[in-house]
């Protein structure tokens, strides 16, 4: 299909219904129901560069973000199609209450601006959640409602840091690295 040339109204609504239906199910914790907008589950996360491809990865990325933010929910600000995708501009929000990786919880919330697109193959089928957002975001808002005067905030603080400066190292996936740059001739 062209790039140029949207699908027919009722393609994209169905689009719309299942990446609906993906956030809806997201906010539940309904992970089987999330997991079945997908043939193959696939999440690339730009901001850390890395990818959750399977059921498996996938199920363990919604572990671990839900033990770290339990109340984690969504706020619709904007949808838009494409020829091949719906992108979902959103206010991710939750409260820090439990691991995030390496860093420690935190107590506070955090309402962070997200864009995530939805890409569709040729059959319809949802191939990939791409999230983009800002990590630095995330992180103040995390350390803000600490008590820099409080010794036990402090070590918190600490913490924090130690933890982010530790998950910065890891590698980036090539998946999302090894590019290749469209052909726009077509």
């Amino acid at each position: 299909m062209s790039r140029f040339i949207l699908p027919p109204e009722d393609v994209l609504r169905a689009r719309e219904k299942l990446v609906l239906d993906h956030f809806h199910d997201e906010v539940r914790q309904d992970w089987d129901a999330t997991l079945s907008t997908f043939p193959h589950p696939h999440y690339e996360l730009i901001a850390q560069m890395t990818v959750h491809d399977g059921d498996a990865e996938v199920r363990e990325y919604y572990q671990d973000t839900r033990v770290a933010f339990p109340d984690q929910d969504h706020e619709i600000i904007a949808f838009r199609h494409t020829s091949d995708a719906v992108i979902v501009e959103f206010w991710l929000l939750g409260t820090h209450l439990g691991p995030l990786g390496k860093i420690p919880p935190t107590g506070s919330r955090h309402r962070t601006r997200m864009t995530a697109y939805f890409l569709f193959d040729a059959d319809e089928n949802l191939v990939v959640e791409r999230i983009y957002f800002d990590q630095l975001t995330i992180l103040k808002q995390l350390v803000a409602g600490l008590d820099k005067k409080n010794p036990a905030d402090l070590l918190t603080l600490a913490r924090v840091v130690t933890g982010a400066l530790a998950m910065a190292g890891a590698e980036p996936d090539p998946r999302l690295t090894d590019t290749v740059a469209p052909d726009l001739d077509i």
